[in-house]
């Protein structure tokens, strides 16, 4: 009997249809079991001491301060729920920061709205990655973001993002995804806007990372400790371009640009690293800035539209000012991916959406100490576009160009009118929001500093409430703005 089950067991051993709990390698991403809808995941990443001394390191040299020391003071929430809202300087109109706020410029002195935070990546480090009953050792993971790591670093709070690299010493996946993006809702208490916006975009038709909500569970050497919900987002360059395009031979960037000018530093490859060719993108900005546009306007919407696919960039345009959305192109200079997707051209794909559906109210935006108190006709942050476009920064070309042009802003328009008839629909989005909270309220309920940016108990349900609110209002704001026929800049 005993040999018996022992030739079972090496049989199934060599077979490879045995698993002692220790990873396997897959070849097709498993959506349902990575990214499920109606599950919330758990998983458990494991540092040494070592390693997490080496990341505060690192983290001093980058950012200039020890963990939880912070000379910034921690940013509030901007989406309604907290009176505290404190940020970094905001924009005037015009582009410029207010007087006496130090310039942020590109090269040859041109404007260029950068994150709060450092431009460099945080370094990597091993860890062990445990998820429904398996563990993969040896998996890259680093703390990623600007101003949310920023603001989370120096305030000492353990629930920062992070990034899996399944590839990054050795040859790995999980279930078929080789890199990860976790997402800890900074800034959003209701914990739902990054998978929210993430569906809206994809319902509407604009290709977007999948999404999905995740108990986090960290140990940084000193034991295991429950970091609270996460949302998992599927990486651009990985698996969602071939899973949406069907396929990814083109060109894919990750651009921290205004599209002014072409420089080859602002356009980040993820793709194709050791081919230094740009055409794609060169000849794009060359067509967008191109003296055409006011000599022969139908000449240069021809030529754009070779390069890039404006009809796509239009109605993320539109779906995106419609649901509010400051940290993204038109008040800052990231947050989306270009792919060069065969027979269209350049594709707008948007990215990092936890400050979506925030409100378009001014907030409150105490004054760091030591810093003067900006202008009256500042450019706050936490504000999305105003629906005409017209309060858009000269500077963000490309959508100050589409508002000018009535052919471009008549489509704008548009498709305005079809998001609103079709997908943001309060009866609809209350629903869906009501049956993410209630999937994640009692993981929430658990949330506890310092591994959390939840204050108090109440937060998690104002955050709710502020958003369903939010939702009702924008509704009445879009209607109001269609019922008066605007025109472009």
């Amino acid at each position: 009997m005993k040999r018996t089950l022992v030739g079972v067991l090496l049989s199934l051993i060599v077979l490879g249809n045995f698993s002692w709990g220790e990873a396997q390698v897959s070849s097709t991403p498993d959506y349902a079991k990575v990214f499920p809808q109606n599950r919330l995941n758990k998983i458990t990443i494991s540092i040494s001491k070592a390693d997490w001394d080496s990341i505060k390191i690192d983290m001093k040299e980058k950012f200039k301060t020890d963990f939880g020391k912070s000379p910034f003071p921690r940013m509030g929430p901007p989406n309604g729920e907290r009176p505290n809202q404190q940020g970094f300087p905001p924009m005037s109109q015009d582009g410029k920061r207010p007087e006496g706020f130090p310039p942020q410029r590109g090269g040859d002195g041109e404007m260029m709205p950068q994150p709060m935070g450092t431009s460099e990546e945080p370094r990597y480090v091993a860890c062990q990655v445990e998820f429904e009953g398996k563990k993969w050792h040896n998996i890259g993971f680093r703390l990623k973001g600007n101003s949310s790591l920023m603001s989370s670093w120096g305030a000492g709070v353990y629930k920062m993002p992070f990034r899996l690299d399944f590839d990054k010493y050795e040859k790995s996946d999980l279930y078929g995804f080789h890199e990860l993006s976790m997402s800890p809702a900074f800034h959003d208490n209701s914990l739902i806007r990054e998978k929210l916006a993430s569906d809206i975009y994809r319902q509407a038709g604009i290709p977007t990372a999948q999404t999905a909500f995740y108990e986090v569970y960290l140990d940084y050497g000193d034991g295991v400790q429950y970091a609270g919900v996460y949302t998992m987002v599927e990486v651009i360059d990985d698996t969602m371009i071939q899973s949406q395009f069907g396929s990814s031979t083109g060109n894919i960037y990750k651009p921290e640009s205004t599209f002014q000018r072409f420089r080859e530093k602002e356009f980040e490859k993820k793709n194709f690293k050791k081919e230094k060719k740009f055409q794609d993108v060169q000849a794009f900005v060359s067509a967008l800035n191109d003296s055409s546009r006011i000599k022969a306007p139908a000449l240069w919407r021809t030529n754009l539209e070779k390069t890039f696919d404006i009809n796509h960039f239009i109605k993320w345009l539109a779906i995106n000012t419609a649901m509010t959305n400051w940290d993204t192109y038109g008040a800052m200079a990231h947050n989306f991916y270009l792919y060069n997707a065969p027979n269209r051209g350049l594709v707008w794909i948007p990215w990092d959406n936890n400050e979506a559906i925030s409100t378009n109210d001014k907030p409150n935006f105490p004054i760091p100490e030591g810093m003067p108190e900006p202008p009256k006709n500042f450019r706050m942050p936490n504000r999305g576009l105003s629906l005409s476009l017209k309060d858009c920064p000269k500077h963000f070309v490309l959508i100050t160009y589409i508002a000018q042009d009535p052919v471009y802003y008549a489509k704008y328009l548009k498709e305005i009118a079809a998001f609103r008839k079709n997908d943001w629909q309060a009866t609809k989005l209350t629903k869906q929001i009501a049956e993410y909270a209630l999937l994640i309220k009692q993981a929430a309920s658990k949330e506890k500093a310092p591994y959390s940016h939840l204050t108090n108990e109440k937060s998690f349900e104002e955050g709710i409430q502020s958003l369903q609110k939010q939702i009702g209002k924008r509704a009445t704001e879009i209607d109001q703005f269609l019922a008066e026929k605007p025109s472009g800049k």
